[in-house]
């Protein structure tokens, strides 16, 4: 029976333990060191304006994203290598399986391809407002697998690149504000207009989103009891919404104060007596 000698391993577990736990450190402060790199060196590139504040944050957090990946192999492969394990077979036989892998996986591959071209032709970008595989929402990550798109109900969607077959992205320019308003048929229309564009030119100076108008482009459409005006303005990216409801509140004072009626549905109850007997 063979005499173990617990104190040489014992010794050599501690060694073990001491260098995992080194490793581990590194680790950690390489992460550290290589996001603050990385994150300072895209906004300096973003200072200097050689890219968009959205292409900024598409490329920085792709870019942590792959170091992170790269150094986690290291970290694995270093850690192997702690055990007195032989690196070159493993790295050889996880080749030969991501081989075998690769040609199930074309749905990946597609993934990657597509994510590819899509950071290449500047397509999307973080914060970019878009629709794309049937969503709307903002883009909050453009990575070469999955693009995250955060929902205006707050739902976070991760879509599969290869999904996105077209982009449609709103972001690109000045937005659209369109407001229609409807008066009466017996209110002036010439009078209605002037005072709809006086609350127009109000909102227009009080409000520094608004590049262009907003400006009253006239009769839009008859309803069956109303006539309906309409109101276009140009604002920044995303403040279309916002300028909108100012528009809505200040035109309906507005009509308010001028005694220019907003049609609304009436209901009208007709009762019948039928006394019989009279003739």
């Amino acid at each position: 029976m063979k005499n173990i000698d617990y104190s040489s391993f014992i010794s050599g577990a501690l060694v073990i333990i001491l260098q995992i736990l080194l490793l581990i450190i590194i680790f950690l402060i390489a992460k550290a060191i290589g996001k603050k790199l990385i994150t300072t060196s895209f906004t300096k590139m973003a200072e200097q304006r050689q890219m968009t504040a959205g292409r900024m944050k598409t490329l920085q957090k792709l870019a942590i994203n792959v170091f992170s990946y790269a150094l986690i192999f290291i970290f694995f492969t270093i850690l192997i290598g702690i055990f007195g394990l032989d690196i070159a077979p493993l790295i050889a036989g996880a080749g030969i399986i991501g081989l075998a892998i690769g040609f199930g996986a074309q749905g990946l591959v597609s993934d990657i391809v597509t994510g590819f071209f899509l950071l290449l032709e500047k397509q999307i970008e973080v914060d970019d407002y878009v629709t794309m595989a049937g969503v709307d929402g903002v883009i909050e990550e453009v990575g070469l697998r999955t693009t995250q798109l955060r929902g205006f109900d707050g739902t976070l969607h991760f879509i599969p690149n290869r999904e996105i077959s077209n982009v449609s992205n709103h972001s690109r320019g000045n937005m659209r504000a369109l407001v229609d308003i409807s008066i009466s048929y017996d209110d002036d229309i010439d009078q209605a207009i002037d005072v709809l564009q006086k609350a127009c030119d109000d909102v227009a100076r009080q409000d520094e989103s608004i590049k262009e108008g907003p400006n009253v482009i006239g009769v839009q459409s008859f309803g069956s009891s109303d006539v309906v005006i309409r109101v276009i303005a140009k604002t920044e990216n995303m403040s279309q919404w916002a300028v909108e409801r100012q528009l809505r509140k200040a035109m309906k004072e507005a009509l308010n104060e001028n005694g220019i009626e907003i049609p609304f549905p009436h209901q009208v109850y007709l009762t019948k007596n039928d006394k019989k007997g009279q003739h």
